[in-house]
């Protein structure tokens, strides 16, 4: 299948100095919370079993007792609760939020809960295994920390083939797997989806950016946060052993958590939970404050 970006390809959005700087500062104040033996216990590698049973993969910053239950409350217990706000990470170089040449966000039909299809004038659906990706927003803006209600998620990530819609060849044209939800009385959104390929230099992953409402989110201004969550190795190697995902098999082999450009300095707040099968399809979740 052909690629329109791979390893030797740098990107100007994911390498710039001006933003790598911050960024990692910012993130060594959620390193500093972890040990040095949980440090090496997060970064041991997962299970490689490439087989569709299925899995429950745990995730650092969610309890393995699941997200919170789907009524409002007026606040979340610590155990529900991430130990600090979820890096800032870049969004580039395929944001498709009006910062570097195209904008859906201002498109009618951005917001919805399926993007697996394209709206507007595209018609693309794609392909792969099902995902739904359930987010819980928290606010840690004060004494009172509580799902944050009235909130909008804008969600992206690239296709089955590794290509991002509105910039690759051959998906410039649609503007799938991108969309936006806002939250619940419990600050939580969900996305119908498909599992995202691994392409080369990056651990498989999802990108995200937070806004006060909705018209914050479909004008693009007032965001909260850009961050990005990964997916466990476990359901990715799973995943990949099915048919149309075979390019990510070996893009697997050669990438790991240390040398991402994104998770290497930490990802505890930033792996997701998965439950589910490469047969029936993942439920991805991971618990976000702000």
């Amino acid at each position: 299948m052909s690629r329109s970006h791979d390893a030797d390809e740098i990107h100007e959005h994911d390498l710039g100095l001006a933003h790598d700087l911050p960024t990692v500062l910012n993130r060594r104040r959620a390193l500093g919370l972890m040990s040095a033996a949980g440090l090496a216990a997060a970064l041991a590698a997962c299970s490689g079993g490439s087989d569709s049973s299925a899995i429950t993969s745990p995730s650092p910053s969610t309890p393995t007792t699941g997200a919170p239950g789907g009524s409002a409350t007026p606040s979340a217990s610590s155990a529900e609760v991430p130990s600090d706000e979820i890096p800032t990470e870049t969004g580039g170089p395929f944001p498709a939020d009006g910062s570097n040449g195209v904008d859906v966000l201002g498109e009618s039909g951005i917001v919805r809960q399926d993007i697996t299809r394209s709206f507007g004038t595209s018609d693309g659906v794609a392909a792969g295994v099902p995902m739904t990706l359930d987010l819980t927003i928290y606010d840690m803006n004060g004494s009172d920390v509580g799902p944050l209600a009235g909130a909008a998620i804008y969600m992206w990530h690239c296709d089955i083939d590794g290509r991002y819609s509105m910039y690759d060849r051959g998906v410039a044209e649609e503007n799938y797997l991108r969309g936006v939800q806002v939250t619940d009385s419990a600050g939580k959104v969900s996305f119908t989806s498909i599992f995202p390929a691994a392409y080369p230099g990056r651990w498989p992953h999802v990108h995200f950016e937070v806004y006060p409402s909705e018209a914050d989110a479909t004008s693009a201004s007032n965001k909260l946060r850009t961050s990005q969550l990964a997916l466990p190795e476990d359901v990715c190697n799973a995943v990949y052993a099915t048919s149309g995902y075979e390019q990510s098999v070996s893009t697997m082999r050669q990438t790991t958590l240390d040398s991402d450009m994104v998770f290497r300095d930490g990802y505890s707040l930033q792996m997701a939970r998965a439950t589910g099968s490469a047969d029936a399809g993942y439920t991805v979740s991971l618990n976000i404050s702000v």
